[in-house]
């Protein structure tokens, strides 16, 4: 297992707040396209992309998951079901070293709550990691956020 800092927690709140009133599908879209410089930065910008994203649809669900052939990266919400798009393969692999950092989860399968401060509030997210011999997923459960 990858060692990692101990403010990733930290580093992926604030990037969850710098992109806070950003174009995400836009910003997505951009990442997945072009090579990036800075891996690690790059997987926190979309992983934050991402995560806020979820919430602006009210999504149930985001998931990563990744085989030896192919990668997906779904948000489920009430009525749709959103692909995004795919970055490449380092981002993705750092991706989910990050969020196996923050969370604590080393083990093969395991899950745990993950609460984001975001401005003056907070998110609530529930994370679940599986890994198999030739495929790795991650998915992050949002609250209900129906009015």
């Amino acid at each position: 297992m990858e060692k990692l800092s101990r403010n990733y927690h930290l580093k992926l709140q604030e990037m969850c707040d710098c992109y806070l009133e950003t174009n995400f599908q836009e910003q997505l879209s951009a990442m997945a396209s072009n090579k990036s410089a800075d891996v690690e930065e790059d997987a926190f910008k979309y992983l934050a992309l991402a995560i806020m994203n979820a919430v602006t649809i009210e999504a149930k669900k985001l998931s990563f998951k990744k085989s030896k052939d192919s990668t997906k990266i779904t948000i489920k919400a009430k009525e749709q079901k959103v692909e995004l798009p795919v970055p490449s393969q380092d981002l993705i692999d750092k991706i989910i070293a990050i969020t196996r950092a923050i969370t604590h989860l080393e083990e093969d399968k395991g899950e745990c709550p993950l609460v984001l401060g975001l401005k003056n509030d907070q998110l609530e997210l529930h994370v679940k990691v599986k890994k198999g011999k030739e495929k790795e997923s991650i998915k992050f459960a949002f609250p209900d956020m129906g009015t």
